[in-house]
């Protein structure tokens, strides 16, 4: 198995899971970072985590944590199957995902838990970057 492969089986082994800011525990509480940050812990990579931080990260600081992550690079690239997608709501991005084809795996306050549904047009016109994991680290 892929990186990507081993990210995704991850994330939807999460689905369900309660939503909790600064969540990091599969099946008890995860909030979006601690969605990506687990899946890509089980796939083997390391991850910079941060505590912290605000309900609502603002001014680039969800972007900077991404940038600054060793495994990870930006893409000019439509999403693939385990990308990470950043993405925003109302102003600055502040919202994580993972790209599992055509449906996308988050853990989604308004929801209540770890979900996964459809990349829809609304959903493609959210994500602000698309980040991959490096070849050298998956």
């Amino acid at each position: 198995m892929s990186a990507a492969d081993d990210i995704v089986a991850a994330a939807r082994a999460a689905l369900g899971t309660p939503f909790r800011h600064q969540g990091r525990i599969p099946g008890v509480a995860l909030d979006c970072a601690g969605l990506a940050i687990i899946s890509a812990q089980a796939a083997g990579i390391d991850v910079l985590d941060q505590s912290g931080y605000p309900r609502r990260a603002g001014g680039a600081m969800l972007e900077a944590a991404l940038d600054a992550q060793p495994a990870l690079e930006r893409v000019r690239e439509a999403p693939q199957f385990g990308d990470i997608l950043l993405m925003r709501f109302d102003c600055d991005p502040q919202h994580l995902g993972i790209c599992a084809g055509k449906t996308i795996i988050h853990s989604w306050a308004t929801m209540r838990r770890v979900v996964e549904h459809d990349i829809t047009a609304d959903w493609l016109r959210r994500i602000v970057r698309v980040y991959r994991v490096r070849a050298d680290h998956g």
